[in-house]
């Protein structure tokens, strides 16, 4: 992926940390030993000891249902309720009692005191941003784009032998079985003539009472200069703008239908959030490009 990638952007290390809100204290996300130690004012001082706490705490259950079930399992009760139920609900609408395990699965929980968001051996950003690499990538003659268009307005004008549909899954059969929900995201923007405004990138706030879910200071992601600083706060929604999946029983099931019909036409391949209803990271929708056109054998 970091191979494939370089070839359109040169890059800039970063390494993305994220504080948590919880009654006006701050605790490194995901958890960790500080986060631990602070929360039950401990002083644990070893990967073992944080490890046998943990286990103190967890609740042990089985089979594995929803995501309170992974949640709790790997840290109990009283970091569930502090860090995790309340901001899933803002998140999604939906405790985590009624998610997927899936969604709440990726949530890692760390015995040291590393701080860092991802443990990746690479992490870095793209030197000129996102929109510069994704125009380098588009730069192609075999590559041609037609903007602001519905694919199925002149799919019938178009020849091809192979389609890969990115676009929502649901949409693409018309609805047919139902529409899958998504969570979109409203932000809300200020400047301020400040150096800095928080101490971490991005804060995520886990108390019920704050209707935003995390506040984000750009110019520590960008690494930017400046005598001034630019934050957002984001607050979910359910809207058209399709950012998360919702994953529960009743909405896998819907998907499972869709992939049945889609599994009954050769020449289409779905790929990415949309077409497969799934939450990638960056990383990781680029490797399934990489593998999709390996399997099809559609690069040499």
């Amino acid at each position: 992926v970091f191979d494939y990638l370089s070839q359109f952007t040169e890059w800039r290390f970063y390494e993305h940390k994220v504080l948590a809100n919880y009654q006006g204290e701050l605790f490194p996300i995901p958890i960790n030993r500080i986060t631990i130690n602070k929360f039950f004012s401990l002083n644990l001082k070893t990967d073992e000891e944080v490890k046998k706490f943990l286990e103190s705490k967890a609740e042990r259950r089985f089979p594995i249902m929803n995501s309170e079930d992974i949640i709790v399992n790997q840290v109990g009760w009283e970091l569930y309720e502090a860090f995790f139920k309340h901001y899933t609900k803002k998140q999604w609408n939906l405790f985590p009692n009624e998610l997927s395990p899936t969604v709440c699965g990726r949530i890692p929980v760390r015995f040291n005191d590393d701080c860092r968001y991802f443990t990746d051996k690479y992490q870095f950003m793209p030197k000129d941003g996102y929109t510069k690499m994704f125009e380098r990538m588009l730069n192609h003659n075999n590559i041609e784009i037609i903007l602001s268009t519905d694919y199925k307005k002149n799919i019938n004008d178009i020849k091809f032998d192979k389609m890969i549909y990115t676009g929502p899954i649901d949409y693409f059969f018309d609805y047919m079985h139902g529409k899958l929900p998504y969570r979109s995201i409203r932000f809300e923007w200020e400047n301020y003539d400040i150096k800095t405004y928080q101490p971490s990138s991005v804060i995520n706030f886990v108390d019920p009472e704050f209707s935003y879910t995390r506040l984000t200071e750009y110019k520590k992601t960008t690494n930017q200069k400046n005598t001034s600083t630019t934050i957002s706060y984001e607050y979910p929604y359910l809207g058209e703008d399709p950012y998360y999946p919702i994953l529960t029983d009743s909405n896998v099931t819907m998907l499972k239908s869709y992939i049945t019909e889609a599994n009954k036409i050769q020449n289409l391949t779905l790929c990415g959030r949309l077409a497969e209803f799934r939450y990638y990271d960056i990383h990781q929708v680029v490797a399934r490009v990489l593998s999709i056109f390996k399997n099809e054998k559609l690069v040499k």
